[in-house]
């Protein structure tokens, strides 16, 4: 699928959504949320190629396994908050999709606390 071909997706699902709205309140939040889904299950798929193209430049600037690796931990993080969270305010839980958003953010400033360390160890040692 191409980008144009998941925005075709989304917005009929949106349209269905809202047509659905009228009738039967919940089965729009359940097409949307199953169009989400697929939105979202696709999008892990295209990160293989992303992947393979930050191993590439891995290996062109030799660049630490754990810096690449947290990386691709915050990226996760991100895409799943996010997604969690936009599902949640469609919805109409809105606190609850911000508490997501909140969570993802202190995931990602906990999975990045090590490379923060490791680079205050090394400005000390450079003003040592």
């Amino acid at each position: 699928m191409t980008v144009m071909s998941i925005g075709i997706l989304g917005l009929t699902a949106v349209i269905l959504a809202v047509q659905l709205k009228g009738v039967k309140g919940e089965y729009g939040i359940y097409l949307a949320a199953a169009a989400g889904l697929v939105i979202f299950f696709y999008g892990i798929s295209k990160l293989e190629t992303i992947i393979q193209a930050v191993e590439q430049v891995q290996a062109y600037l030799k660049i630490n396994h754990v810096y690449i690796n947290t990386l691709m931990k915050m990226i996760g993080i991100t895409y799943i908050a996010e997604f969690s969270s936009g599902i949640c305010k469609d919805a109409g839980y809105g606190s609850l999709g911000n508490q997501i958003e909140i969570f993802g953010k202190l995931s990602i400033l906990a999975v990045s606390m090590p490379i923060l360390m490791a680079l205050m160890e090394m400005v000390q040692d450079i003003l040592s």
